[in-house]
């Protein structure tokens, strides 16, 4: 048994390195005495180690499948490819909080430090293959992620965020822990592997009893990834969270949550049950509310960061169609999607984080006139603004098409419909930002102190890979069809 342990840590390298990485930080964090701290070490190090867990997940991404110690966690093409989006995440989010005022210098350490944990709890996420390793992951996950939306403790509004935060987290972690133990109770064991050969010989009472047992344990991942009904914490806690905070929760703990509801729906619901039946009903409607209700609300924002959070409310609902096609296709289409958006999320979050900087909120109207004084920074938040609409030729809109075409494989018409016409709702309150800031004046004549060289660098820097992925899409469609990224 002692062996079986160490050969599974061998395949457990990426995870280690980033609870290193931590540990490391946490290290500095204890050094550094409060009234000399510096916050350039913690950006070396944290940038280094995540870079560090980047090669270990490249290095993994085209080996078999494997489930490690004692089969409780799976290391598959699937996984590591979305970790290696999350570590992407990540690695921007610590950049964000290095040129944004939202977060007080002697707090960037500690902001280095939580979202690295998270990290952590997102790859036991996206890896686990049983409940109690689903369950670990996802309060590991959120536990941190309290403290992070609570990161501003002179701010009335972060600290509401965290409270808030942590009592929906709570109520939903109990949920699902209540829908695991039914779960556990019909089948008798906690490994999703044992139950995937089970599901297809239980009986029609069992069936009954499983359909709201499954919705139960769907409450607490569907609160990972904000889809309706279990978003109402998104906006208050996005807006009330510091701008790093807010575009680090739009990106890992929802790629998280959505790769554990991939692994359960394909392990469990890939055929033609009763069970199954019931299970896509529940997400189609689902995805169908959280794309409807993420755009509708966000329509009346007057802050852009709230906008772009109910905006990731509609794209988890995108995402959510991919999953119900229980297909390759589908599951190609999820991971491309998951690529484009953290490099369109990142990019708006930063140019917001610049605003912010310079005028002290993020309403609409501190865009007005950008392309007179900024002109690249107006073209490329217009180019992730139209990405995110889903218009062409960028990484969004052959990210949606993708999505639209694996519903059409399987005959989804009016789901595709929905999208559509969700889509083309979207345009509006994206194109209200581009419409702001080309034909209104701007506000003020005085410079914008943070627009240095550097940061507009690191802004075309994640511009290229929407416009790469729009022309180029077919080369990162070829990279996840021949890394077999269908687990087994």
């Amino acid at each position: 048994m002692g062996f079986n342990y160490l050969a599974s840590l061998s395949h457990y390298v990426p995870e280690l390195l980033a609870c290193f990485t931590m540990f490391t930080l946490v290290l500095f964090e204890a050094t550094f005495k409060t009234n000399t701290k510096r916050t350039a070490p913690f950006y070396i190090v944290a940038t280094l180690g995540l870079v560090a867990v980047l090669m270990a997940l490249f290095k993994t991404l085209h080996s078999d499948s494997i489930n490690i110690f004692t089969n409780s966690i799976s290391i598959d093409p699937f996984s590591t490819f979305l970790k290696i989006v999350m570590v992407f995440g990540t690695i921007l989010s610590i950049y964000v909080s290095h040129v944004s005022n939202d977060i007080g210098k002697d707090q960037k350490g500690e902001f280095a430090i939580l979202v690295t944990g998270v990290l952590v709890g997102a790859m036991l996420l996206a890896s686990a293959n049983n409940m109690l390793i689903l369950y670990i992951g996802i309060e590991t996950l959120s536990i941190l992620s309290y403290a992070l939306a609570s990161l501003q403790k002179n701010d009335d509004r972060s600290t509401e965020a965290g409270l808030k935060y942590s009592l929906y987290g709570a109520m939903s972690s109990g949920i699902m822990l209540f829908g695991l133990s039914i779960v556990f109770g019909v089948f008798g064991t906690i490994n999703f592997s044992e139950i995937a050969t089970q599901i297809s010989t239980i009986s029609t009472t069992q069936v009954a009893v499983l359909v709201p047992s499954f919705l139960l344990v769907l409450a607490g991942l569907g609160y990972k990834i904000a889809c309706v009904p279990f978003h109402m914490w998104s906006p208050d806690v996005y807006e009330g969270s510091p701008i790093p905070v807010t575009s680090f929760f739009a990106v890992v703990p929802k790629f998280a949550g959505v790769a554990a509801i991939v692994r359960i729906t394909f392990l469990f619901f890939h055929d033609t049950s009763v069970l199954s039946v019931s299970w896509v009903g529940i997400l189609s409607v689902i995805a169908v509310l959280t794309m409807t209700v993420g755009n509708v609300s966000a329509i009346g924002q007057r802050s852009v960061k709230r906008m772009l959070a109910y905006s990731s409310i509609s794209h988890a609902g995108v995402i959510l169609l991919g999953v119900i096609v229980v297909d390759k296709i589908g599951l190609d289409a999820i991971l491309f999607y998951s690529v484009a958006y953290v490099f369109m999320n990142m990019l708006a979050f930063f140019i917001t984080t610049l605003i912010q900087n310079n005028f002290g909120n993020d309403h609409f109207e501190r865009f007005s006139g950008l392309i007179k004084k900024y002109p690249l920074i107006a073209i490329l938040m217009t180019v992730t603004m139209l990405s995110l609409a889903g218009i062409p030729p960028f990484a969004g809109f052959i990210a949606k098409f993708n999505i639209l075409a694996a519903l059409v494989s399987k005959k989804l018409y009016t789901l595709a419909i929905i999208a559509v016409v969700n889509s083309v709702v979207s345009v509006y309150y994206y194109m209200k930002v581009v419409r702001l800031m080309i034909f209104n004046k701007p506000e003020s004549e005085e410079p914008l102190k943070d627009f240095t060289l550097i940061n507009q660098g690191l802004c075309l820097a994640m511009t290229l890979p929407i416009v790469l992925l729009g022309i180029y899409w077919s080369s990162i469609i070829n990279l996840i069809e021949h890394t077999s990224i269908l687990f087994k």
